[in-house]
C-alpha cells in the first residue's frame, strides 16, 4: 500500500534528509511539502538537491504554501480539502530551533504552530501516524535520568527554546487519545556517520570552531571540568529512527528519546576532537566562567561559531534513557552508533567545509 505524506519544516535540513530516506525505505503516493511563502526559492532549491537522489521522485512531491500558525495551516481552500481527503502520514518537523529566540515568536511557531496542525489533522479522514518532533531537552534543568514516558516538571528551562517545544509537546500528549500520534526527542543533532554532512556548524561544532582559533597556540587548554554527559546523535540515525517508528504499529501512542544510550563527557569529547582536528592533547584548564564574559560579544560569537546559550549544554547533569526506543527498533536493525565511531568524517567534513560551510536553511 503506497501512502500520501505532509512534512512541515522544508526547506529545512532535517526534513529535507527525512524526505529522501522515505523514498528509500517507503511506498510513497505522494508527498506535500509545506513551506512559508517567503521561503519559496530555498523551497525549491532544497528540492532540487533532494532530487539528486536517484531515488527520489520528484514527480511525486509537491511542494504548498502556507503558514502553520494559522487555521487550516495557512493553506488554499482547495488543497487543504486535498490534504483532509488524503494524507495519512503527518510528519510536523517545523519549529523556531534557534536556542536564543525571544518568546513572542517561540510561542507563536512552537506552540501556536503546533495547534493549529493538531487542530488540522482532527478532520483528516485517513491519518494513519503523525509523528512529532520534540526534544530531549523538555527536561530542561532536570538533572538525573529523564525516561522515555516523563515530560511534566517543574525545574525550569536554560532557554525560550526549550520552554516552548516543551509546552507544545504537553499540547501533542493531550490529543494523544484523539490522533495517531507518535513523538522522537533527538538529542543534538550533528552529521552523517558517514559522510559527516551537517547544514550548519554550530552547537557542538564550536569546539571545533575554537580548536581551528587555538591549534597554534603551544598550548591547548580545556574549558571547565567537563564532567556532564553531553548526547550528540547523527541525523542520519535521527531519520531513519523517525521513519520506521512513523510506520510502526506499535509506537502509536508512544515517545521515544533518540538519544546516545552512552553519551561521552564534554571533556572526553573535547579531547578527541583534539586529538583528530589539531593533533594535540589538551592540557590546563580555564574555568567556564572564564569563557561566558567574551562570548557576550557578537564578533566573538561570530568568530567561533557559538551562541553562549549553547554552554549550558555541556553543564547539564541529564541522561536521557532510551530503553524504548531500542526496543521497538531493534527489529529494524536501527541503533544509535558510538560518537567516537564517526567522529573522523565529522571533522574532515568540517575540515573540508568550515570556509565555505553548505548554506543553512533555518527550519520555520
Amino acid at each position: 500500500m503506497a501512502f500520501t505524506y505532509v512534512c512541515t519544516g522544508f526547506p529545512g535540513f532535517l526534513a529535507a534528509e527525512l524526505l529522501k530516506d522515505l523514498f528509500r525505505t517507503q511506498k510513497v503516493e505522494h508527498v506535500y511539502l509545506l513551506h512559508l511563502p517567503h521561503m519559496e526559492k530555498e523551497a525549491r532549491t532544497r528540492l532540487h538537491d533532494c532530487l539528486e537522489d536517484p531515488a527520489v521522485d520528484g514527480g511525486r512531491i509537491t511542494l504548498i504554501t502556507g503558514d502553520i500558525t494559522k487555521k487550516d495551516l495557512g493553506l488554499d481552500a482547495s488543497t487543504a480539502e486535498e490534504l483532509k481527503q488524503n494524507l495519512t502520514h503527518f510528519y510536523h518537523l517545523a519549529a523556531l530551533y534557534d536556542l536564543a529566540v525571544p518568546l513572542a515568536p517561540a510561542l507563536q511557531v512552537n506552540v501556536q504552530g503546533t495547534r493549529e496542525v493538531l487542530r488540522f489533522l482532527q478532520v483528516c479522514l485517513r491519518l494513519n501516524r503523525c509523528l512529532y518532533f520534540s526534544t530531549a531537552y523538555v527536561s530542561g534543568k532536570r538533572q538525573g535520568t529523564v525516561y522515555e514516558h516523563e515530560l511534566k516538571h517543574s525545574h525550569g528551562f536554560k532557554n525560550h527554546y526549550e520552554f516552548t517545544k516543551y509546552e507544545a509537546e504537553k499540547l501533542v500528549q493531550e490529543y494523544q487519545h484523539r490522533l495517531p500520534l507518535t513523538i522522537v526527542r533527538p538529542g543534538i543533532v550533528v552529521g552523517h556517520t558517514r559522510t559527516g554532512s551537517t547544514a550548519k556548524f554550530d552547537g557542538p561544532y564550536f569546539i571545533l570552531n575554537l580548536l581551528h582559533s587555538l591549534k597554534s597556540l603551544p598550548v591547548v587548554p580545556y574549558f571547565g571540568k567537563g564532567r556532564a554527559r553531553v548526547n550528540l546523535v547523527p541525523h542520519d540515525y535521527v531519520v531513519q529512527a523517525a521513519n520506521v517508528l512513523t510506520h510502526l504499529p506499535a509506537a502509536e501512542g508512544k515517545t521515544y528519546h533518540l538519544t546516545d544510550p552512552h553519551p561521552y563527557t564534554a571533556r572526553d569529547i573535547y579531547y578527541h576532537f583534539a586529538y583528530l582536528y589539531a593533533d594535540k592533547q589538551p592540557h590546563l584548564t580555564v574555568p567556564l566562567a572564564a569563557a561566558r564574559p567574551p562570548l557576550k560579544l557578537k564578533q566573538v560569537r561570530r568568530k567561533l561559531g557559538i551562541q553562549k546559550e549553547a554552554l549550558d549544554y555541556f553543564e547539564t547533569a541529564a541522561d536521557y534513557d532510551s530503553a524504548q526506543a531500542e526496543n521497538d527498533l531493534a527489529s529494524s536493525g536501527l541503533y544509535c552508533p558510538d560518537l567516537f565511531y564517526y567522529t573522523q568524517p565529522l571533522v574532515h567534513y568540517y575540515e573540508e567545509h568550515k570556509n565555505n560551510p553548505a548554506k543553512h536553511v533555518p527550519i520555520l
